[in-house]
């Protein structure tokens, strides 16, 4: 069962091209990966049936691996150095620690734009703001739709900032690619396969929340869809997972899952303390634990006025807030050797 072949620093274009040519042959789609040093070509579809020697003989390989997980291009083993995803001039991953913060809603453009200016000034690089909101409740606040996306845009004008806001379906996708430097997947849409398929497509970053009931390898397995569809640039986000106890904090975020995931997948990971505990007294703390655990960026709720907010209040901070939380974290951050 062939997953990478690993060629030769050696290997000729002509040898290359050989390889994927006999890769094809059996059916199978590539993804190529071309290094300073090395040549890596991964084989996406079931290579159950298809032995190592097949391509261990061909002139320019210099090894042959089997992946014997069910998600193979976010592994480790497919891409042993860690994925840095570039959105406009700021980079995600590495030593860097990036701040997404906004609101959960958009609810007016005042709201936005007095937030998105505050969260700019306080250090973090991109602003959030949700335009189709799934709810829970049908009689909850769901969003202004695209009113809300083209208020998203005129913030993202006014402060040249990046921006991310929440897909829901397949359809939504094209018009949200118009103005979203980054298209958001919610914990209830994780197993939305076919929303999968289609950001998948598309040649913008993905970050993709956990679900609240799903196990991590069904997570990745998740994420497996849209690498398998040639979008290289996603970005993991553990958001808490539904446990026995919710009377005192709305979900219990499961920090363990940043290591983990870190061990075994090259993709950058995030952590959404908001809606992993659904209280702003604890976002501070495990803010703190979550960077210490090696999270690459957090994401946080912040409202002008949380009291009349139109979702998820209790989750966020006020701009005074942020802004002291963004100097509390420093500490933490220097301690990681990462940097804001």
């Amino acid at each position: 069962m062939a997953d990478i072949i690993i060629m030769s620093p050696a290997a000729t274009k002509k040898e290359i091209d050989t390889v994927i040519k006999k890769i094809k042959s059996h059916g199978f789609d590539i993804n190529y990966s071309k290094g300073t040093e090395k040549t890596i070509i991964g084989l996406i579809g079931d290579t159950r049936g298809v032995p190592d020697e097949v391509f261990k003989v061909l002139p320019g390989v210099a090894n042959v691996i089997s992946i014997l997980k069910e998600y193979k291009l976010a592994s480790r083993e497919f891409r042993p150095s860690d994925t840095i995803i570039n959105v406009g001039k700021i980079q995600i991953g590495g030593k860097n620690l990036t701040i997404i913060a906004g609101p959960c809603s958009i609810e007016s453009k005042q709201q936005l734009l007095k937030t998105a200016g505050a969260i700019q000034a306080a250090g973090a690089k991109i602003l959030r703001g949700g335009a189709f909101k799934p709810r829970t409740s049908p009689y909850s606040f769901d969003g202004l739709g695209f009113e809300g996306l083209q208020i998203l845009r005129e913030a993202k004008r006014k402060f040249n900032i990046p921006v991310i806001t929440e897909v829901l379906s397949p359809e939504e996708v094209d018009g949200v690619l118009e103005i979203a430097d980054i298209l958001q997947i919610g914990t209830r849409n994780m197993f939305n396969y076919r929303l999968l398929q289609k950001v998948g497509r598309v040649r913008k970053p993905v970050l993709l929340k956990r679900a609240f009931s799903a196990t991590i390898s069904e997570f990745l397995s998740c994420t497996e869809y849209i690498l398998k569809g040639g979008n290289n640039e996603v970005i993991l986000c553990e958001r808490g997972i539904r446990t026995f106890d919710t009377h005192f904090t709305r979900n219990t975020l499961d920090l363990s899952a940043v290591p983990v995931l870190k061990k075994e997948t090259h993709l950058p990971v995030f952590v959404d303390p908001s809606h992993g505990t659904g209280r702003r007294d604890l976002i501070l703390p495990m803010s703190k634990a979550a960077i210490a655990a090696g999270a690459d960026g957090l994401i946080i709720e912040v409202h002008p006025k949380p009291e009349e907010a139109l979702s998820d209040g209790l989750q966020s901070l006020t701009i005074e807030m942020f802004t002291s939380f963004m100097e509390e974290i420093k500490p933490v951050v220097r301690a990681m050797d990462k940097k804001l």
